[in-house]
């Protein structure tokens, strides 16, 4: 550390910079800056990006040189070195998992250098993990960065920090992956170790009636109930089956005693499971629960260039901002058609034009981003739910049930419509996008602490969705 102590000035230049960005450029920036202060030593400055993609964006987008020019300007042409460490590789020693018998002769609690252990020899995919699945192929973005934090932070203090974590959301929107990524991150910190089990709720409950039909319920127990890391995926499943259930609370109690890193998943917020019994919802909501949602236009454009870089394959500027403009769904709709513009343009030996996307997806289009949302279903859908005029949700009146309801509508036109902020704030009477990047944050931050307004506005978004 030097005596001079940049964090101050990191964050002074940051925020200069910020302010050199138009209004149309800024959003783009920040989507890509991803770089947090962390130490630093004489002229250098250390920092951290979350991903060795997002180290390259913000190389390749010139953002580095931009920062290290503006720190120059703040301290009187002093040259700087900005150093980028990428978050989730940093050698962070685990505990030592050890097997059951070590455990019994011995209680003390051993530590590995993972980064040793790894350089010593490849360790093998974890059998039931996807190797695919790091968080360095994981794209974070404002709709999913929270849970991307999250998951990390689990990764590196399994049981300690976060336990248990639920990601909900809708299909293709990143759970699994993430799940899938705190215990591949484990899996190998901990040089194989570490007893990890990632298991669907309907695969749990095929292997627990059949334990109970062999009358070998105990091998059962001693399995589930002796993991370091349990992964279970899809809880919504377990609606309406009791016995699954009180198996599943007995297990969740016997992990957390031992301090065991738990994930589940789940379609909903666990306020809507139905026939679930209360002291299991209160198990899966005793930690934190995160929703994952809808990647905006800028994080779209930013899944799909990761994805064509990992397989190293080419698709011109104009293909992907047209896959990014039409398919607003979620990640596995974007995989889908990257993967079939690659196709068509391999087969065909044919660079791709608007005519030839319009026509390649003409179907597949349609049909995934077919939605009921309009400007007008929300503000009808809205006005009618919470009991406003339309033309007081568009108005400038300050009351504070108008405020929360007109907060409500600007959310609803960015999840649903993808609207930029310009945008939203020209339908609500001209304000200025800052306006509405400050009521929209502050709402998801509402939505994240408050279960029962977080379902108040779920209901509203659903009521948008199916509305006729």
């Amino acid at each position: 550390m030097s005596n001079q102590n940049y964090k101050e000035l990191w964050e002074e230049a940051l925020t200069s910079l910020k302010a050199d960005f138009s209004k149309d450029d800024l959003e783009e920036f920040n989507t890509w800056f991803k770089l947090e202060y962390e130490s630093d030593e004489k002229n250098v400055i250390k920092v951290t990006s979350p991903s060795a993609f997002m180290k390259n964006q913000n190389v390749n987008r010139g953002y580095v040189e931009l920062m290290k020019k503006k720190l120059s300007q703040l301290t009187g042409n002093q040259d700087f070195k900005i150093d980028i460490d990428i978050a989730e590789s940093k050698n962070i020693p685990q505990e030592n998992f050890e097997d059951e018998k070590e455990s019994s002769k011995n209680s003390q609690i051993k530590k590995i250098d993972s980064q040793k252990s790894q350089d010593e020899f490849e360790l093998p995919p974890h059998p039931e993990l996807n190797p695919n699945f790091s968080f360095d192929s994981f794209v974070p973005g404002e709709n999913n960065d929270y849970a991307y934090k999250a998951a990390i932070a689990a990764a590196k203090s399994p049981g300690k920090l976060y336990s248990p974590i639920l990601f909900y959301g809708g299909v293709g929107l990143g759970k699994t992956h993430l799940m899938e990524s705190i215990g591949n991150y484990i899996y190998k910190a901990t040089n194989g170790k570490a007893k990890i089990c990632k298991i669907t709720s309907e695969e749990f409950l095929n292997e627990y009636t059949s334990s109970l039909a062999k009358k070998d319920m105990e091998k059962f127990k001693k399995k589930y109930r002796n993991l370091n890391v349990f992964l279970l995926d899809d809880i919504h499943f377990m609606q309406g089956k009791d016995r699954l259930q009180e198996e599943c609370f007995h297990t969740f109690n016997a992990l957390q005693e031992k301090n065991a890193q738990i994930v589940f998943t789940c379609d909903r917020p666990i306020s809507e499971l139905k026939a679930v019994e209360d002291r299991l919802k209160t198990r899966f909501s005793s930690g934190i629960s995160i929703d994952l949602k809808p990647p905006h236009y800028e994080n779209r454009i930013a899944i799909i260039k990761r994805k064509l870089e990992l397989q190293n394959k080419k698709l011109s500027d104009e293909t992907i901002d047209y896959i990014a403009q039409n398919v607003k769904t979620n990640v596995r709709d974007l995989e889908a058609a990257v993967k079939k513009a690659i196709s068509f343009s391999e087969l065909m030996n044919k660079e791709l034009n608007l005519e030839i996307l319009q026509e390649l997806f003409k179907d597949s289009i349609n049909e995934i981003t077919k939605t009921n949302a309009t400007a007008e279903t929300i503000l009808n859908v809205v006005s009618t739910i919470e009991n406003v005029a339309i033309s007081d949700i568009k108005g400038v009146g300050r009351g504070k049930k108008l405020v929360e309801t007109r907060h409500i509508a600007m959310y609803m036109f960015r999840e649903l419509l993808d609207y930029s902020y310009p945008d939203i704030g020209r339908e609500f009477g001209g304000k200025d996008h800052t306006t509405i990047l400050s009521a929209y944050n502050k709402l998801k931050d509402r939505i994240e602490q408050d279960p029962d307004f977080a379902a108040r506005v779920e209901n509203i978004k659903r009521a948008i969705q199916e509305s006729k």
